[in-house]
């Protein structure tokens, strides 16, 4: 068998499997190879009529008539396979997906049903069958499945549960008694009315009549008032007329002034256009009689002043020449000067360039060196450290010592007093055998009695070299002094 092409009607879809697909394709028309199965299927929607039973949360049955139109989802190709795989197979109207369908509508129906009051049900039909449609659509995405239309009827009583038919009756009793109370209430309101309209009618004539003597009264005076106030309009506006003619009057005075001026004027600068226009031509006349004359001098003169001119030329081009001559000679001259001086700077540039080369070059070397230096340098501090047990106090101690720092700590110090001539002076305060006596019974009397004893001479020593004198509370200094040395 070999190749066969395949069309599908419109509202049909051909799914291919087999040979070098892996799953299903679907398509319009394509040509069917050899090893592979090609299958129609119908994606045009059915209707679905239910009578779904469901319970309230208050255990009332009632009856859900709906008619659902359902069909595989033709935008969405994903939906489209899931129903080419699941559905398809068998017919559209067959029990087994009839079954399908109603198990979903009746399961979503009565878990929505169950989490409401009859109460909420019947008052909000239209949200409820809008919480119905999404909750089945979510369930029917699974099969590929949409749902195109919905028309959920009016609720029905189950057989032996009338809750709708009592909900019925007691609303057209209610309506029955609102009737007759309306009835009566018209009838009151007939009767009561017909006395107040005949009273209201009394009223507003009696009413009527005060206000037409008034309004007689108030338009009479309000005449008056038209009367007098259209007598001083008129006499105002007579005013007004007179005071815009005056000063039309003035106006048209004031620009006869003005028109008598511009004619004066104009009569004026007339006669001063005509003394200049005079004015000019005797000037234009003088400057032809100065033309004629200056082209006669000019006659007489030319032949003399072209042949002067010519000698001055050329006298002037051989100078020119010579010039030109002289100044190529040094031109030539600087360009070789300048050849020169440019070799002269290329070569100390270069040599300038090399000796800058060779500088980095050392600056490296010595870099490489410093570097290497530091790296044997922490490599020994390590040992070192290490070798004294961790110890960072002893490894700065004898750096400093095998550095020679205290070493030069004692030359500097020695500098810095080296030259001065200090005044030295050691005193005591008795035999060393009086001091060992200090562990006797009056030990402690003879430490301060040492103290007494020491201090004249202490005090005696620190006003010989700072001049500083004690207080005036410990006496006076003695010339005695104790055994001292220098």
């Amino acid at each position: 068998m070999g190749f066969v092409y395949r069309i599908a009607s419109p509202s049909e879809y051909l799914a291919i499997t087999g040979y070098g697909i892996n799953d299903v394709k679907l398509a319009k028309k394509a040509w069917i190879a050899p090893g592979q199965r090609c299958t129609r299927f119908d994606i045009s929607p059915v209707n679905y009529t239910f009578e779904v039973q469901a319970m309230s949360a208050e255990k009332l049955p009632f009856i859900l008539p709906a008619v659902f139109t359902i069909g595989p989802r033709a935008d969405d190709e994903e939906c489209l396979l899931r129903y080419a795989k699941l559905i398809s197979p068998h017919d559209k109207l067959s029990h087994h997906v009839n079954e399908l369908v109603k198990g979903v509508i009746e399961g979503e129906t009565r878990v929505l049903a169950a989490s409401m009051t009859m109460e909420e049900i019947f008052r909000g039909t239209k949200s409820f069958k809008q919480a119905v449609f999404e909750n089945v659509q979510l369930e029917l995405n699974q099969f590929g499945l949409i749902i195109y239309n919905a028309n959920v009827k009016q609720l029905v009583d189950v057989p032996g549960h009338e809750y709708f038919s009592y909900l019925g009756q007691k609303t057209q009793q209610e309506a029955v008694n609102q009737a007759k109370v309306d009835v009566a209430e018209a009838r009151m309101k007939g009767e009561v009315g017909a006395k107040e309209r005949d009273g209201t009618t009394r009223q507003n004539a009696a009413k009527v009549d005060a206000e037409t003597k008034v309004y007689t009264v108030k338009r009479q005076g309000e005449g008056a008032k038209e009367e007098a106030r259209v007598k001083a309009e008129v006499k105002v506006f007579e005013n007004e007329r007179e005071a815009e003619v005056a000063a039309a009057n003035s106006e048209l005075a004031m620009k006869k002034a003005g028109w008598e001026q511009q004619a004066r004027v104009a009569e004026v600068e007339a006669a001063k256009a005509v003394a200049i226009r005079d004015a000019e031509l005797q000037v234009e006349v003088e400057r032809r009689n100065a033309a004629r004359q200056t082209e006669k001098l000019k006659a007489e003169h030319l032949s003399k002043a072209v042949v002067d001119y010519e000698m001055k030329v050329q006298q002037a081009n051989w100078e020119l020449y010579n010039r030109q001559k002289a100044a190529e000679a040094r031109l030539f001259e600087q360009e070789k000067e300048a050849e020169a001086r440019r070799a002269a700077a290329e070569a100390a540039f270069f040599a300038r360039q090399r000796e800058a080369e060779a500088e980095l070059y050392a600056k490296q070397k010595e870099a490489e060196g410093l570097a290497a230096m530091g790296q044997a340098q922490s490599a020994y501090l390590s040992a070192m450290l290490g070798a004294l047990g961790g110890s960072y106090v002893a490894l700065r101690d004898y750096l400093m010592i095998n550095s020679g720092v205290y070493q030069e700590m004692a030359r500097i110090n020695a500098d810095a007093i080296k030259g001065l001539e200090p005044k030295i002076s050691v005193w005591s305060s008795g035999a060393s055998g009086e001091v060992g006596d200090a562990s006797g019974g009056g030990g402690a009397m003879k430490e301060m009695a040492g103290v007494y004893k020491m201090l004249p001479p202490l005090l005696t020593t620190v006003h010989e070299q700072t001049g500083m004198l004690p207080p005036a509370w410990m006496g006076t200094l003695t010339t005695d002094r104790p055994s001292t040395s220098s």
